[in-house]
């Protein structure tokens, strides 16, 4: 078995000079790491813009329809919950909410509707 030494450990020291370079030198590597991470490639769309329009509409209704689904089942729940406990207002919470869900996950279709297209 080896012997311990037990030595007390000390810190380098380092010049004014020596610790402004360094900190410099870490921030600009930090930056440097933010920026890459943020940096996303932006590709053109080879169709025309209407078509690109129209896909990120799509995909905004999307997410609208999902929120929606999810209210949805939220009021199913919270109606279900207010037959068992025979609370009124715990009721009306849940048929709103549930109206709501229902709004929102056919916003694209009421639009739709209401502007003719």
């Amino acid at each position: 078995m080896k012997k311990k030494n037990n030595k007390p450990t000390r810190k380098l020291s380092m010049t004014g000079g020596v610790k402004k370079g360094f900190r410099f030198y870490t921030c600009a590597v930090l930056i440097a790491a933010i920026m890459m991470s943020f940096a996303t490639p932006a590709f053109a769309a080879a169709g025309d813009p209407v078509n690109v329009v129209n896909n990120l509409s799509d995909f905004i209704f999307g997410l609208i329809r999902a929120i929606g689904l999810i209210l949805l089942g939220f009021g199913i729940v919270q109606v279900g919950l207010s037959l068992k406990s025979h609370d009124p207002s715990q009721r009306a919470n849940g048929f709103l909410t549930l109206a709501g869900g229902i709004i929102i996950t056919f916003a694209k279709e009421i639009l739709n509707l209401i502007t003719g297209g």
